[in-house]
């Protein structure tokens, strides 16, 4: 057994989690169109009248902000696609595990921490602040995060 199938492991769990993150908010997203849908034919068969109209123009603007959503998480279903999966670097980068002295952080996707009966991991997109510190970094490379210094022990 090699030393690294444990991070391998973690690393496609993290995959997954961050997978089932995306996939229930696009199932959430939807299910809130197909209600405010509904909403807006109720509303059209109501009463006429200022109430009425500001009852559809409120559930137009909520229906565009959804729709907003909906176009950020396919972007972010886009990125995760594109994660490499068996990541064979020695610089952080996406589709990264980075164990650090003190946290386990893998780069794809803002999807926050997932854990499992052994470890935690915080799953961060390149473009967050941590992202952007531990980007390109190696093995034994040291950086700052909210006044805590932390050091790169293995990636993955």
């Amino acid at each position: 057994m090699k030393e690294t199938e444990p991070h391998d492991i973690l690393k496609k769990d993290a995959y997954d989690f961050c997978v089932l993150f995306v996939s229930d908010r696009l199932t959430r997203i939807q299910h809130q169109i197909k209600e405010l849908e509904t909403a807006l034919s109720s509303e059209t068969k109501s009463s006429a009248g200022d109430k009425h109209e500001t009852g559809r123009a409120m559930i137009q603007l909520e229906r565009e902000k959804l729709g907003q959503q909906l176009a950020e998480l396919e972007k972010t279903q886009q990125l995760l696609s594109k994660v490499p999966k068996n990541r064979d670097v020695k610089t952080v980068g996406l589709g990264s595990l980075v164990v650090t002295d003190s946290f386990i952080y893998y780069v794809a996707i803002s999807a926050g921490e997932f854990k499992n009966e052994l470890k935690s991991v915080y799953c961060i997109s390149a473009a967050t602040p941590i992202g952007k510190l531990a980007f390109g970094k190696l093995v034994g490379d040291t950086f700052s995060f909210n006044g805590k210094s932390l050091t790169i022990v293995s990636i993955h």
